[in-house]
């Protein structure tokens, strides 16, 4: 459940904090009072757009954090596979939003918009004042069946989307295989030409480079030549060369070395100098006799690299991918000189996966259609105490159209609100308070089978009063026999029905503007009770009214 609620500098929030209780918690307040905003803050935090302004005015930056408890395994799986830390059975989501970027965090961990959504999507669900208008487009009709058949439908809607997509690639794959005899003849012959043309260079993965190498040492022999020739003539033994000057070192070291034993060192140092120039002379000479004549393997490197590089023109920037090109055009020759058996296997695979497709599609509506029937009969239930007296709700399912990622099947709630009335679709009978009344129904259904604890109702009140708002209240109240509910209202049938009650202030003075939120006694219930029914002026009448109706309302529930 949703235990605290921190908002600072949020709109004209400086700075709240609510603590939630289970059961239903109500909120209510003047218009303006800033209930929307409280409900944004949830939103923002979440991970939700937010507008430009939202920090409030002077601040730095605007915080919403939301501290959850909960122990259901579901949460912690999925905080696991993302590499969320978990800490006991508490869940702090928060998010920071600063000019031009915000920053979430859960159990104090930077995470994704995607991530906070999966998590989020675990803990609490949110009927905003206008989610109920989704129910006008019928695709959200079967998203609805989906969520409440999800135990039997398990993975097969997983499996639906994938068959569709080899579907797709194999009839995408069979649609462009088509071609005439002589389109194929010339595939052929072309196919041919090619693959000859990469199997008769024989190239061997990396000599691209090495021939590079080579290509760079032979093109400049001679200055590398000359190079290594003054090298040899400046270490060598000539007159005043460095193997010259080591030399007579080294006979002047053996002429004194017998007069003090400390001369030895270096005369061993001075010896290991004379074996190394030597042996540096040895390859330098090595070096300047191979590299005679170098133009005629200059020309070979040349050739070789001039055929790679056409290659490459043609078939790839890398010699592998050359030789996968030379692959792929040996496995079309394959196709087209047996063009009938490819035709005919690609035509048996795409049959195969059409069938599983069509099998697998089959099983999720039939799972749908059988769901469907029991979840709308609940709903019409639902209706009923929700003061649609003569209600019948359906679910009208159209002939298998074409195949879709999520089946094929084309659904829709059709409804009738009066006896006699002929079932239409909800876009063509509903208005926005029975829209909004029917989403209640079917929410208090879902709320059933969904393990999410906490449900939050943005004046799912609107467009309704009297004894249809008393109808709204008590339903309210059994959903929340089994979760947490957390409601903004105006009318006072269901502020009556609150396990716990609290009140979205504005202030003001004169300077800036502020909203705050408290928790309400008992005997502050009634006045705000009293304020909701009476308006302006609140009478002793308006009061023992307010009074009674808290009674009945404890009354109901303990019913």
């Amino acid at each position: 459940m949703l235990v605290s609620l921190h908002v600072k500098n949020f709109a004209i929030i400086n700075e709240v904090e609510v603590y939630f209780k289970d059961r239903l918690n109500i909120m209510s307040g003047e218009t303006g009072a800033g209930k929307s905003i409280i409900i944004g803050s949830v939103n923002a935090a979440l991970g939700a757009k937010i507008s430009k302004d939202i920090v409030r005015n002077g601040a730095e930056y605007a915080l919403a954090e939301l501290i959850f408890e909960t122990k259901d395994k579901a949460v912690f799986d999925a905080m696991r596979e993302l590499d969320i830390p978990i800490e006991g059975e508490q869940i702090i989501i928060s998010r920071k939003i600063m000019s031009g970027r915000s920053i979430c965090k859960i159990n104090g961990e930077n995470v994704t918009a995607s991530s906070l959504a999966t998590i989020a999507g675990l803990l609490i669900d949110i009927h905003g004042q206008h989610e109920h208008q989704s129910l006008l487009h019928k695709q959200k009709h079967l998203e609805i069946v989906d969520r409440f058949a999800k135990n039997e439908i398990g993975t097969i809607k997983q499996e639906v989307e994938q068959f569709y997509k080899e579907y797709i690639r194999l009839k995408h794959e069979f649609d462009q295989a088509g071609i005439d005899e002589e389109k194929r003849l010339r595939e052929i012959s072309f196919l041919e030409y090619e693959v000859n043309e990469i199997k008769s260079s024989f190239l061997v993965e990396g000599e691209d480079e090495e021939l590079s190498a080579r290509y760079k040492k032979l093109s400049n022999a001679n200055s590398i030549s000359e190079g290594i020739q003054n090298v040899y003539r400046m270490t060598g033994y000539e007159a005043s060369a460095a193997g010259d000057f080591v030399g007579r070192a080294l006979r002047q070291l053996i002429k004194v070395v017998e007069y003090d034993e400390a001369i030895r060192g270096f005369l061993v140092q001075v010896t290991d100098i004379d074996g190394l120039l030597n042996d540096l002379n040895r390859d330098l000479s090595q070096y300047i006799s191979d590299m005679e004549s170098p133009e005629e393997e200059l020309a070979e490197v040349m050739k070789r690299l001039d055929l790679i590089n056409h290659l490459k023109s043609k078939y790839g920037h890398t010699l592998q991918q050359i030789l996968n090109y030379g692959l792929e055009c040996e496995a079309k020759l394959i196709k087209y000189k047996d063009y009938d058996a490819f035709m005919a296997k690609l035509g048996s695979m795409l049959s195969e996966t059409e069938n599983r497709l069509k099998d697998v599609s089959t099983r999720l509506s039939e799972i749908r259609k059988k769901k469907a029937k029991e979840l709308t009969a609940r709903i019409c239930e639902s209706l009923v105490a929700l003061n649609f007296s003569e209600v019948r709700f359906e679910m009208a399912f159209e002939p298998p159209g074409n195949y879709t990622p999520n089946g094929f099947d084309d659904g829709e709630f059709i409804i009738s609100t009066n006896p006699g009335e002929e079932l239409k679709p909800l876009s063509r009978i509903a208005s926005g308070g029975e829209l909004s009344r029917i989403m209640l129904g079917i929410k208090s259904v879902l709320a059933d089978k969904d393990e999410i604890e906490t449900l939050i109702f943005d004046e799912i009140d609107v467009g309704i009063s009297g004894r249809t708002a008393q109808k709204v209240s008590e339903q309210l109240s059994n959903i929340a026999r089994h979760h947490q509910i957390i409601c903004i209202t105006h009318l006072a049938q269901i502020a009556a029905m609150a396990d716990t009650h609290f009140v979205i202030e504005k202030m003001t003075d004169g300077l800036s503007t502020q909203t705050s939120i408290r928790e309400l006694s008992n005997e502050e219930s009634v006045d705000e009770l009293s304020r909701i029914l009476g308006g302006a002026e609140i009478t002793d009448r308006v009061k023992d009214n307010a009074r009674e109706m808290k009674e009945l309302a404890l009354a109901t529930k303990k019913n």
